[in-house]
């Protein structure tokens, strides 16, 4: 009986879509680092409350993740010349040690003309493969009819420095009124990492 569930338990593990694909999730900010705000509402709290969400998705999918971040720090030192700098290179450290075979830096976007709304996906050409997976992600979030804009290019420190492949995900725009209320609501944040898992799984299908 033992050996017969065991058998069962095994064949459904290795029907996941994701099974065993090493993601690592980096929560943008943090600490000393709020990242952008409205108010009192700052980017890095959000940014980390999506995080784990589209943690649980990407799990039930069968993926093995790692959060950068499970709370408010950064990963500055005192000793560091350059904080931020220090920060982000400590995060690519995290990435490359986990064998990470993709990973996904979440973000909020700002513009000081309100109108501009949507998600964003951002890439670096450092690997071939994060295009792709920028357009798999871009794609998955218009099927779920989330307002995306055009997938763009990024010459940004972490992402031109990190040779796993991987993407920045602008969520929304905390300018713009509406992405801010949606950003904040657990409903839209699980919509939002669904269709994140969707891109995912079609990446590596593909």
């Amino acid at each position: 009986m033992f050996i017969f569930i065991f058998c069962i338990s095994t064949v459904n593990s290795k029907e996941l879509p994701l099974f065993q694909k090493v993601i690592t999730i980096d929560p943008g900010h943090g600490g000393r680092d709020p990242g952008t705000r409205y108010g009192k509402l700052l980017e890095k709290d959000i940014n980390l409350e999506i995080s784990k969400v589209l943690q649980e998705k990407l799990e039930e999918e069968g993926a093995i993740v790692y959060l950068i971040r499970d709370k408010d720090i950064d990963f500055s030192k005192d000793t560091d010349y350059r904080k931020k700098r220090g920060d982000l290179k400590r995060r690519i450290d995290f990435i490359e040690s986990k064998k990470s075979d993709i990973y996904l830096s979440i973000h909020l976007n700002w513009y000081n003309d309100y109108y501009y709304g949507g998600a964003e996906i951002l890439y670096n050409n450092i690997n071939k493969e994060n295009k792709k997976l920028a357009e798999y992600l871009r794609e998955s979030l218009i099927d779920d009819k989330i307002k995306t804009r055009d997938i763009k290019t990024t010459n940004l420190y972490l992402y031109s420095n990190t040779t796993v492949p991987g993407v920045l995900i602008e969520c929304g725009f905390l300018s713009n009124s509406n992405d801010r209320y949606l950003l904040q609501t657990k409903k839209y944040q699980e919509k939002f990492s669904k269709a994140i898992t969707s891109g995912v799984v079609s990446y590596f299908n593909n």
